[in-house]
């Protein structure tokens, strides 16, 4: 075990190696336990919100990670500079890197994790297999060999049997894993893996275990202290997954029987001590419909769903890794731990889930969540976030803003908190998966616990199903558009007005709404519908007819972005805002979010002929995958991007060739940017 966990000390100050909402989080536990707090940043963050609560600050290089938070050198100077005792590192950047661990040993530097030996132990995925096959913890099949030869690779994959799971020996948080369903996908998904592992991890080794077609991931929260101690804190269920990146967590788990919980649990706390384990961890397992489940890997940090843990024990796990940091023994013993209602945890991305969950990047032009107007109670929401109003969400870092995690006696009711929860989270500004959250939660077969990892992809049909036009919503839109039309004028003058205007004859303006996803869909009929608005007198109520039905229209500012619309004596109250030409409202059950332009507005963009393919998001380029002039069919891949830890592939529009690229591997990219001169066939 590391001397920084034998020898650990009492610390007054405490550095934060990372940024986010976690920073932000560690720093408000120190400073409740009377430490002073530090935080590092790059220059992408220089004006971030962890760098404004914090005590001190100190810049570490510009933007990139490699340059900046993955600097070791740079942070144990910071510390030095600081007076720093201790180190926190979060979770990511370098949270579990062993010599990172090691220099701060070196440095009489006290690390909040655990030793650089346990690290070194589970962070090697094929060498971790090993330890805990010797250990008694079930493994699922797999390969987890050194030999790294692509032939032999394939030949291990037909063995295992299809559909296998390339993982990145190295990895974690999704990076560097593919499920691959078939031998023709195989090479791709390998190349595609070691690039990803690659820029990660520095590191390209890959192993493959059986795809379970319907497993459940389940992961127990474990807890070590120097002084042989060791508990679990019971389990969360984190089955709900995009790309292998958890959305929504919940504990505890479903269904779960108390002799299972215990032998899970116990496994975990085995598999923790085999390794000389100290601090906060996290044993992952796949559970299996028949109850049996597999060791996958284990998390030698803090994860990022650890509050709705923290909300059913009534613990604080901060805390308690800054006290075991300290040398003290653990708080509570096994049998002190108990579990109180139901949690759940909501991620909040930027990202457009509508479009493959690209990263989205720009400035939150508002951030808040209005928890008395929802009628929600203090105590059973807290959002975890690192971001506020005016903060700029950049494409250099992963693209989570927050966390929202809610509590409730039982999971139905825990369940219904997080609906309305998610409904009064404003955000404005940046796409974010917030809408497709509320989808994931109202969902019947989540609501009912029918879960597994492939839950989205299972779902997808529904979850991103064409909606049924819902004709109050559409002619609600109507009206919020025409309010805030009238809004943005800026004179008393009637021939300034923008809501169809009419002198000695009655007020009509034709509006077109649809889908935004189906905005350029020129033949797209069934997802456009036309609105006619006519006001007979001020302040009579708007006739509104479209679907050969009409209705009697008032709309009532309320507070901020809040309006009541009354249709035909219905009045629902909705946040309310209008983004550019997509009209938004919001209520406890879904967010709509509607296209809205006049009809005699001219839009030629979708006319025009597409000869170029523009970066959808800001980004490095990763590979070019074709040669200029080369033929290519529609779908076929073309390039690579990343962006926020994520790869994007873009691919062929139509059959026809590449003229020209604009941009080579390596080059950054802004959205927008036109990547590439593409020839249609005609």
């Amino acid at each position: 075990m590391s001397q920084t966990n034998h020898n650990a000390k009492r610390f007054d100050t405490l550095l934060v190696a990372n940024r986010g909402e976690i920073a932000c989080r560690v720093m408000r536990t120190a400073r409740a336990l009377g430490l002073r707090t530090v935080a590092v940043y790059s220059d992408a963050d220089a004006n971030a919100r962890h760098v404004r609560e914090a005590d001190e600050a100190v810049r570490l290089g510009p933007a990139a990670a490699r340059e900046s938070y993955l600097k070791v050198e740079a942070v144990i100077e910071a510390a030095r500079r600081t007076g720093a005792g201790a180190i926190h590192p979060g979770y990511g950047f370098l949270s579990e890197n062993g010599p990172f661990v090691e220099a701060l040993d070196a440095a009489g530097i006290t690390f909040v994790g655990p030793p650089a030996s346990a690290i070194a132990a589970m962070g090697d995925k094929s060498a971790a297999k090993a330890r805990m096959h010797d250990a008694g913890v079930p493994l699922v099949p797999g390969y987890h060999g050194d030999d790294q030869d692509d032939a032999l690779l394939r030949d291990e994959a037909e063995r295992i049997g299809y559909p296998v799971l390339l993982k990145a020996s190295a990895g974690g948080g999704g990076k560097g894993m593919r499920v691959v369903e078939s031998a023709d996908g195989f090479q791709a998904a390998l190349d595609g893996c070691r690039r990803e592992s690659q820029a990660a991890f520095g590191d390209q080794r890959m192993l493959i275990e059986k795809y379970l077609t319907q497993p459940r991931h389940v992961e127990v929260q474990v807890f070590c202290d120097t002084h042989g101690n060791g508990v679990y804190l019971f389990e969360r269920d984190c089955s709900v997954q995009r790309r292998h990146q958890k959305v929504l967590e919940e504990a505890p788990a479903p269904g779960m029987t108390a002799p299972l919980r215990r032998e899970m649990g116990e496994a975990a706390v085995r598999a923790a001590k085999e390794i000389g384990y100290v601090g906060a961890g996290t044993v992952e397992f796949l559970l299996d419909a028949d109850g049996s489940f597999y060791f996958m890997e284990m998390n030698t940090r803090l994860q990022v769903e650890h509050p709705v843990t923290e909300m059913i024990t009534g613990q604080d796990l901060v805390a308690w890794q800054l006290k075991v940091a300290m040398g003290e023994p653990l708080p509570l013993a096994q049998d002190e731990l108990t579990i109180t209602g139901h949690s759940f945890e909501a991620r909040l991305y930027a990202e457009d889930p509508e479009q493959d969950f690209l990263p989205a990047t720009g400035t939150l032009s508002r951030f808040a969540m209005d928890l008395a107007g929802a009628g929600l109670e203090p105590s059973r929401v807290r959002l975890d976030s690192g971001v506020e109003t005016g903060d700029a969400v950049s494409m250099h870092y992963d693209p989570m803003l927050a966390k929202l995690i809610v509590h409730g006696d039982d999971r139905t009711q825990a369940l219904a908190t997080l609906n309305r929860a998610l409904a009064a989270l404003d955000v404005q500004g940046v796409v974010t998966n917030r809408a497709f959250l509320q989808r994931l939660a109202t969902h019947p077969a989540f609501r009912e616990a029918n879960l597994d990892t492939r839950f989205i992809e299972r779902n997808e049909a529904t979850l991103f199903a064409a909606r049924q036009i819902d004709l109050e919503a559409y002619a609600g839109a109507a009206l919020i558009g025409l309010h805030q039309l009238a809004r943005e004028c800026e004179s008393d003058s009637p021939w300034d007005r923008h809501d169809g205007f009419r002198l000695n004859a009655p007020h009509t303006i034709r509006i077109a709404l649809c889908d935004p996803a189906h905005a350029q869909d020129e033949d797209d009929s069934e997802a456009v519908v036309v609105v006619e608005g006519r006001r007979e007198a001020e302040g009579s109520p708007w006739q509104l007819t479209l679907g050969g039905r009409t209705f009697a229209a008032t709309l009532e500012p309320l507070q901020g972005d809040a309006v009541a619309v009354t249709l035909d004596g219905h009045r629902r109250r909705l946040q309310a805002r209008r983004d550019g030409n997509v009209v938004v409202m919001v209520d406890p059950q879904r967010e709509t979010r509607l296209f809205w332009r006049r009809i005699d507005a001219i839009d030629h963009g979708h006319h025009e002929a597409e000869s170029t393919l523009t970066a959808p998001m800001h980004g490095t380029v990763v590979a070019l995958l074709v040669e200029a002039g080369t033929r290519v069919e529609k779908g076929m891949p073309l390039m690579v991007m990343e962006a926020m830890k994520m790869e994007h592939t873009m691919t062929a529009p139509a059959d026809g060739h590449v003229e020209s690229f604009h941009f080579a591997a390596g080059d950054t990219v802004g959205q927008g940017d036109v990547l590439l001169e593409f020839a249609a066939d005609e």
